[in-house]
């Protein structure tokens, strides 16, 4: 169903522990399954503003994009910064058996789910087969 992975993710990570810091912007972590007849995203995103979360699919890439910010005004004193703050991407390459024109998403508790159901034309199917003799002791396929 999930057609890339982010090779470069283990190299962030192993950077970030060494030197501290975030190679790159940081991504939202993901956990995808199948369950039964759906596919399913859920991506961590606590602390978010559900208003900031955007998702779109073109062609078959899902992009979702989410924006955390500080509290901000005049009384605010920022004491410890150790949450990764700013936009945060991440972008699935979705295959075409899955029938993203139904998606659905939806955000609780700090994690955004989204639901895809496999399309029609990728579930297991049953083909009847219908056979004729036709004296060679062949069959043939009828039409």
């Amino acid at each position: 169903m999930l057609m890339r992975t982010d090779p470069f993710r283990e190299i962030d990570r192993l950077a970030e522990q060494f030197f501290g810091t975030t190679a790159r912007p940081a991504v939202m972590h993901l956990d995808a399954y199948r369950d039964g007849d759906y596919f399913y995203a859920a991506f961590d995103l606590p602390g978010v503003d559900p208003d900031s979360i955007d998702c779109t699919v073109e062609r078959n890439v899902l992009t979702v994009r989410a924006e955390r910010r500080r509290p901000t005004g005049d009384k605010v004193e920022l004491i410890a910064a150790e949450r990764p703050m700013g936009t945060f991407t991440r972008q699935l390459f979705l295959s075409d058996t899955l029938d993203t024109d139904k998606l659905e998403a939806g955000y609780d508790n700090g994690v955004l789910t989204l639901r895809i159901p496999i399309a029609d034309r990728a579930k297991p199917r049953r083909i009847s087969v219908t056979t004729t003799a036709n004296g060679n002791g062949r069959k043939q396929i009828s039409a």
